[in-house]
């Protein structure tokens, strides 16, 4: 299927113009365009910087036809876009601050122009400015249903942002989902079901995000797996499957997801968007007995500084969080499959009987004598995506327990 990126493409031209984030909705194939729509007649296999100059030259006499005008330092939007090819309206875009205001526009069939006060940052970071990072930002965590990503997920929606759940288990993301949304009293996440391992997943799966929103501004790349084994014995199969989820899975994102950022910089050109991979202290340091694991995290931070320096012409941070052990999620604590049955039965730690053996094993190695938390690796991710000049890098959250040099 090839992705249609033409939301994404309006999306960044709304960012521009406002110098926040927007949400846009796709309805395909109406009867007709609204009377206030901003008409964009294309040809379909015409995109890009091609598209985005065209659509700011559109904008620009769709403007001429409000006698009103915007005022002194506010601007005016279409509440909708209208994409037809030979005079036949192939696609409507409604457009507002979030998706449930955009939700309602469509439903509402209500294209009245917009009238926004556009944000313009000054030298000095504000108090407000901080706190409002993350609202509206839209963003995409892979393994966020459970674990390290459930935390993500919940901690980002609370800092008012719009959550994609992506993950193999759709009825876990879709457990969450509901449970996000009541809290948050709004749509602040939205199920969808990948496999990161299949390139034609993650396509299908980013084609859902453009049709829901128009784009991300944040990815998140954190679904992972481990199977602990010594090299002398690890079957090669089990060694793939770590692999192919941990090391080809961020590759499968990073390409994906790169090519919608790619398209919302065209027309947002002083807007910047972040992949960040979920790593580990493993990819710094090796971990005995699971090499599959480290390996596979050692490559990604290849793959992350590589990223970086390609994709920062168009405006995206590529990063990692390194957190250390996350001892009590599923990962670790799970009674069957844990890290800590898996540690005690191949015989990782010395001289350890019981899972609780292992648990005080690995807490004494850390200065602060504890696991990560959800906590400590939210606020790195906070860190990456507020400093707007760092790319490349692998913050480590480990207690102490990894040191930069």
């Amino acid at each position: 299927m090839i992705v249609d990126y033409t939301a994404a493409l309006i999306r960044g031209f709304y960012i521009d113009l406002t110098g926040r984030p927007q949400t846009v909705v796709t309805e395909e194939w109406p009867s007709s365009a609204p009377e206030n729509a901003l008409k964009l007649e294309m040809n379909p296999e015409e995109n890009g910087k091609f598209f985005a100059d065209f659509m700011r030259n559109k904008y620009e006499d769709w403007k001429k036809s409000f006698a009103c005008g915007a005022g002194e330092g506010r601007v005016l939007l279409p509440s909708c876009a209208a994409l037809t090819d030979n005079g036949k309206t192939k696609a409507l875009f409604w457009i507002d601050n979030d998706i449930d205001s955009a939700r309602k526009r469509q439903a509402e069939r209500d294209d009245t122009p917009r009238m926004e006060t556009p944000d313009s940052p000054g030298d000095v970071i504000s108090a407000e400015e901080r706190a409002y990072l993350f609202k509206n930002r839209i963003a995409l965590v892979t393994g966020g249903a459970q674990g390290i990503g459930e935390e993500i997920v919940r901690n980002l929606t609370a800092m008012g942002a719009l959550v994609f759940i992506a993950d193999l288990n759709l009825e876990g993301a879709q457990r969450l989902t509901a449970i996000v949304n009541e809290n948050e009293k709004r749509t602040a996440a939205l199920a969808l079901q990948a496999d990161v391992s299949s390139e034609e997943s993650v396509q299908l799966m980013f084609s859902s995000v453009l049709q829901l929103t128009g784009g991300i501004d944040l990815c998140i790349s954190n679904a992972g797996v481990l199977k602990a084994g010594s090299v002398l014995d690890q079957e090669l199969s089990d060694f793939k499957f770590v692999t192919d989820i941990n090391y080809t899975g961020f590759f499968i994102i990073s390409k994906f997801a790169g090519r919608l950022l790619r398209s919302m910089r065209y027309s947002a050109p002083r807007w910047s968007t972040d992949i960040i991979q979920i790593n580990s202290k493993s990819g710094l340091e090796g971990s005995n007995k699971n090499g599959a694991y480290a390996g596979g995290k050692f490559g990604s931070l290849g793959l992350v500084a590589s990223f970086a320096m390609e994709l920062v012409e168009y405006g995206i941070k590529v990063n990692a969080v390194c957190p250390g052990n996350f001892l009590d999620g599923p990962l670790w604590s799970d009674p069957e499959k844990g890290l800590f049955v898996q540690y005690l039965k191949t015989g990782k730690v010395p001289g350890a009987k019981t899972i609780a053996d292992v648990r005080t094993f690995y807490e004494s190695r850390v200065p602060m004598k504890r696991g990560c938390t959800g906590r400590d690796l939210v606020r790195a991710i906070y860190y990456i995506v507020e400093q707007q000049y760092e790319t490349g890098q692998a913050v480590p959250v480990t207690g102490g327990q990894i040191m930069l040099h």
